[in-house]
């Protein structure tokens, strides 16, 4: 186990210093000049020859690369160019919202996707079935932006049962919290919950009709024992896989589903920042995603050698 951690923490770190540099070109591949969008049009050319040089801009790539690098090292992410803030205090601001956010919708989407997806296999070609399926065809057809106008008007307008925006952080008052991330968790978790039951459905139904279910209802197994612990355990491989690979998904949804609710969250944050163009919160933002990325697909695959010892060792032996 240990050498199978250790294997793919490896990867997982060179992925990260992989990304870290397509995101520090990429940014300089930008057109126009980071010197003038931090300094403002009319600023005069010796205030941007000053913020060239305090920026390393009028250094070699490699070396404006090694010497950001070094910094994101000593946890500094640098100063926003609009507000001259640390970047790494913004972070940590806005981060946890994103977070709670991505909870919230990850536990709703399991929570309705795998029990939708397991009654639908058990109770394959019953009317539990079709309306797994058809409900799981709504999730998939309605896109996020209109799904959360639509929350909005009904249970924040017509039946004023929830507000409409706004973000009240869990330490102040844990109820008023819960309220305002009900509709964006279930906007943010339907599309996912759908893709999950589709998934289990056919991972289910494969495991159900295996040998190994088979013997094991021959043996006298109850119904639910066979299906609780010979199906689900082993279906829940390819589940993982796309939880995992959702994440960006999340991330990504989360800026328009922040944007509908007004979330002071990490996907505003991204967004408000390629508006006024503040490169080094961009660079630092898309930093931070990639680098919770790729810790999600590390804890996924670690997960893989919970459920199904035989991976972890292959990837022992690899």
């Amino acid at each position: 186990m240990r050498s199978y951690a250790l294997h793919r923490i490896l990867q997982s770190a060179v992925t990260l210093v992989l990304v870290s540099l397509v995101v520090f070109a990429g940014l300089r591949a930008l057109p126009g000049d980071p010197a003038v969008a931090i300094a403002g049009i009319e600023a005069d050319d010796a205030v941007i020859a000053e913020i060239r040089r305090a920026q390393l801009l009028d250094e070699p790539i490699h070396v404006q690369y090694a010497a950001w690098l070094g910094r994101v090292l000593q946890g500094d992410l640098g100063e926003s160019a609009q507000t001259g803030l640390p970047i790494g205090d913004i972070v940590l601001t806005r981060l946890p919202v994103t977070l709670e956010l991505a909870v919230l919708s990850l536990l709703f989407a399991a929570l309705i996707g795998l029990t939708a997806g397991v009654l639908s296999a058990v109770r394959r070609g019953t009317a539990v079935d079709w309306l797994g399926n058809g409900a799981s065809l709504f999730g998939l057809s309605i896109p996020n932006f209109w799904l959360g106008l639509m929350c909005v008007l009904v249970f924040a307008v017509w039946l004023g049962v929830l507000p409409a925006s706004g973000y009240v952080p869990f330490t102040e008052s844990p109820l008023g919290n819960l309220q305002r991330l009900i509709l964006p968790a279930f906007v943010l978790g339907s599309g996912l919950a759908a893709v999950l039951m589709r998934q289990m459905r056919s991972s289910m139904l494969d495991a159900l009709g295996s040998d190994y279910v088979r013997t094991a209802r021959a043996k006298g197994a109850g119904e639910w024992r066979v299906v609780g612990i010979h199906g689900l355990r082993n279906s829940l491989i390819t589940v993982l896989t796309i939880l995992g690979l959702q994440l960006g998904t999340l991330i990504s949804g989360a800026v328009v589903t922040e944007q509908i609710f007004v979330l002071p969250g990490f996907g505003k944050l991204m967004v408000d920042a390629v508006f006024t163009r503040d490169y080094p919160v961009i660079q630092a933002a898309v930093l931070v995603s990639a680098a919770g990325y790729i810790l999600v697909n590390l804890l996924v695959d670690l997960l893989y050698s919970v459920v199904d010892p035989r991976i972890r060792v292959r990837g022992g032996a690899g």
